[in-house]
């Protein structure tokens, strides 16, 4: 799921293509896209682009009358700029966004439809939408060390939890959590404010770095290779590979549809954390620690 980095980089290529520009028309592929009923798609049409806004892991696009075209990537949801009046072709085009200057085009890969569109209406159709996140590199380490401690989780899914932390998903809390250096299953209300401190600068240290990585990465174009992995992230989508820090092998946990990638010399003392499929499957055979795993 594109994250902070990613949204933020698509909003600033937006920006320079499609601010202050009319918006022609909204073609959709899927009538399933569309998932709000007032206000009515075609009164944002003839309207300029004023304003753009990053809604936890929503892409908001601001139109004159104070209304709102707010994306929901998802998963497999991507954004592509296409020449004026391209056609919808193939079963992942799920809309077009019509502009003189060319189209605003939403994909979705695979059989499941989860990206949404929604038309919002001011700052309180805004906020219907928002989870209502900590916005971390806003924040102050006390403002964040507070929310981080207002549930008792794992710092895995506190990190994740849109409700908690704006912009988040699972493979920036990854990258987070390496860098700071603690463990996915570390619980909210264990953790020293030392640690809490360090989390909070990696958060922005690791977020910002992406933001410039990806920007980099673009080079002025639009960015069409918004992926979850990548070859120079650090344990994220890296299982079995070298930790970059001490070339011990990426570990994993893997749960419903997602994994967690550690290492375990760097966040968690060497120690193997259970994974709930195969620790249960091997039992006694489970390694619980880097050194049983070498034997």
């Amino acid at each position: 799921m594109p994250e902070l980095p990613d949204i933020t980089v698509y909003i600033e290529a937006l920006d320079e293509r499609i601010g202050g520009r009319e918006l022609e028309s909204v073609r959709l592929g899927s009538p399933f896209l569309l998932r709000s009923v007032e206000p009515k798609l075609d009164e944002t049409f003839g309207r300029r682009v004023i304003a753009f806004r990053r809604v936890g892991k929503r892409i908001a696009i601001g139109l004159e009358g104070d209304l709102w075209l707010v994306i929901h990537l998802m998963i497999a949801g991507r954004l592509h700029w296409k020449k004026a009046g391209v056609k919808l072709a193939g079963r992942n085009a799920l809309a077009a966004f019509d502009f003189a200057e060319g189209s605003l085009t939403l994909t979705e890969a695979g059989t499941q439809r989860r990206a949404s569109l929604f038309v919002a209406r001011g700052e309180e159709g805004l906020r219907a939408l928002n989870p209502g996140g900590l916005e971390v590199l806003a924040a102050s380490p006390a403002e964040f060390a507070s929310v981080l401690r207002s549930r008792n989780h794992t710092l895995k899914r506190a990190l994740t939890d849109p409700k908690l932390f704006s912009g988040i998903g699972n493979a920036y809390s990854d990258e987070i959590l390496h860098h700071a250096r603690l463990s996915p299953l570390l619980l909210t209300q264990k953790i020293g404010d030392g640690d809490a401190a360090r989390l909070h600068a990696s958060i922005v240290t690791v977020m910002n770095d992406w933001v410039v990585r990806l920007r980099a990465e673009a080079n002025g174009g639009f960015p069409e290779g918004v992926t979850a992995f990548r070859e120079d992230m650090a344990v994220h989508g890296r299982f079995g590979k070298p930790c970059p820090v001490c070339q011990e092998p990426v570990q994993r946990i893997r749960y419903a549809a997602n994994e967690c990638n550690y290492c375990a010399r760097c966040q968690t003392g060497g120690r193997i954390l259970a994974d709930r499929a195969m620790s249960r499957l091997l039992g006694a055979d489970w390694p619980r620690s880097l050194d049983d795993l070498d034997r």
